[in-house]
């Protein structure tokens, strides 16, 4: 497959098809949207949003979660805001989203499948990472969206003049409803 797509990328660069990409590093919107990394997300969501390239900052993970104040997504929030003029996040999970009950144990047996034994899973432990946290997924995705949307506002490092606000997002229309507009905390 990615022989394929680097033939595809030879002639794309060829026919110029880049040329209608063209813009800067900067979100003309000053936006960041954080949302889940699903495939049937990956131009649905900016579709629905009315966004085209160059408009927003736009990060994906599985969930479209912050599981803690320093992780990648929340590091990523943070240059969006400082280096690249963000003003407003918007969170935006998604309906039928695959971490909604993800758990640790689950893939335990598959990385054990595909071997990896328990005995690099307990070296992982002893180097402090709690595997089932980082693995674990959440059991209602209205209430993720909401703990996500505190975590970035009480983050130490957002400004309070940030706007965050939080969405879910049906995975088949589009349709988006708001599930966290509180005023900043």
């Amino acid at each position: 497959m990615i022989d394929q797509i680097i033939e595809f990328n030879k002639a794309f660069v060829a026919s110029k098809g880049y040329e209608k990409f063209i813009t800067d590093k900067y979100p003309d919107k000053k936006l960041a949207v954080l949302s889940c990394m699903d495939t049937r997300l990956t131009e649905l969501l900016p579709a629905a949003l009315g966004l085209k390239n160059g408009d927003a900052k736009i990060i994906k993970n599985a969930g479209g979660l912050v599981i803690s104040a320093f992780d990648s997504a929340m590091r990523s929030l943070i240059v969006a805001i400082y280096e690249l003029g963000v003003e407003e996040i918007m969170v935006v999970a998604h309906s039928g989203c695959g971490a909604c009950h993800m758990s640790y144990s689950h893939f335990h047996d598959r990385m054990l499948e595909r071997g990896i034994t328990d005995e690099t899973l307990a070296t992982i432990r002893t180097c402090g990472i709690d595997l089932d946290a980082w693995l674990e997924g959440f059991r209602d995705t209205s209430e993720s969206v909401k703990n996500t949307v505190r975590t970035i506002r009480r983050h130490p490092l957002v400004p309070k003049d940030i706007m965050v606000r939080g969405f879910i997002i049906d995975s088949k229309t589009g349709h988006l409803e708001e599930i966290d507009s509180a005023a900043n905390l």
